[in-house]
């Protein structure tokens, strides 16, 4: 990556999880578990923290919208797909209209990484990047 398009990516304002992402952190990762396990456990997740409230959960789509209650206030998407048979793909998008000297990038990609390790409790990680060959557990 280089120099411009790295100090341009820290004042994004959206952050996002995808099959082929050039950060090892930012991979879809895949778990042993059906789409609505995941969203479950999502759901507990967010739950138990104070620092955050579930806004909406669409079961039919496999999505839930939350929100952090501390500054900076960020807005994360959890979008979970049933790839086969008990094995989900879950993705982020983290994003937030808060603009900062030193950037909000970093934050957003914190949250995700914070997202993934809770879910990394709840679940068996099958792995991340293009289905599940990446980085493993």
């Amino acid at each position: 990556m280089g120099l411009f398009q790295t100090l341009f990516q820290r004042y994004s304002q959206q952050c996002e999880t995808s099959e082929k992402h050039s950060d090892e952190q930012l991979l879809t990762r895949y778990y042993k578990a059906t789409a609505d396990q995941a969203l479950s456990s999502l759901q507990e997740v967010f739950s138990n923290q104070r620092n955050y409230k579930i806004r909406s959960v669409s079961k039919e789509h496999g999505e839930m919208f939350i929100e952090t209650l501390t500054s900076p206030k960020i807005f994360l998407v959890a979008t979970c797909i049933t790839v086969k048979p008990f094995e989900t793909a879950v993705d982020f998008t983290a994003s937030s209209d808060k603009k900062s000297i030193a950037g909000i990038y970093p934050a957003l990609r914190k949250q995700i990484s914070e997202a993934y390790g809770g879910l990394d409790q709840k679940l068996t990680t099958i792995g991340a990047g293009k289905r599940g060959r990446g980085i493993r557990p």
